[in-house]
């Protein structure tokens, strides 16, 4: 599995892709590949506060249900409409599609998140 170098990564398999001033968050390879053929993305409500590590939204499929969480503290700013009605766009490209954007209260934060190489390790590692 490759895992792009460009973004940063969470625990729960969030990646984090800086572009301008906001950042566009998704699930990686791994996560969507162990949920299998998604169904249903949403849940996430532009113009929320949140908390890093609050939940944000939902992915669910046809044999399980996850919370996708917030990377940083901030504002959620945008959902990706195209998955109301394409939730396998994930699973076609995990790192090619965003779930929501979210405008970090301090950009910096995202200094703190995994980088691609220890994203893997701690994948490898569960």
């Amino acid at each position: 599995m490759s895992i792009p170098s460009d973004r940063k990564y969470t625990t729960s398999h969030e990646w984090v892709k800086a572009e301008g001033d906001v950042l566009l968050v998704g699930i990686t390879d791994t996560a969507q590949d162990q949920l299998g053929d998604l169904v249903f993305v949403g849940d996430v409500n532009p113009g929320a506060a949140l908390a890093a590590g609050e939940t944000a939204g939902v992915v669910e499929s046809v044999k399980a249900a996850s919370d996708i969480y917030a990377p940083v503290d901030g504002e959620i700013v945008a959902f990706n409409e195209a998955l109301n009605d394409n939730p396998d766009l994930i699973n076609q490209a995990a790192f090619d599609t965003w779930i929501f954007k979210i405008k970090p209260n301090n950009m910096s934060d995202i200094d703190g998140l995994l980088d691609a190489a220890g994203y893997e390790a701690q994948a490898d590692a569960s």
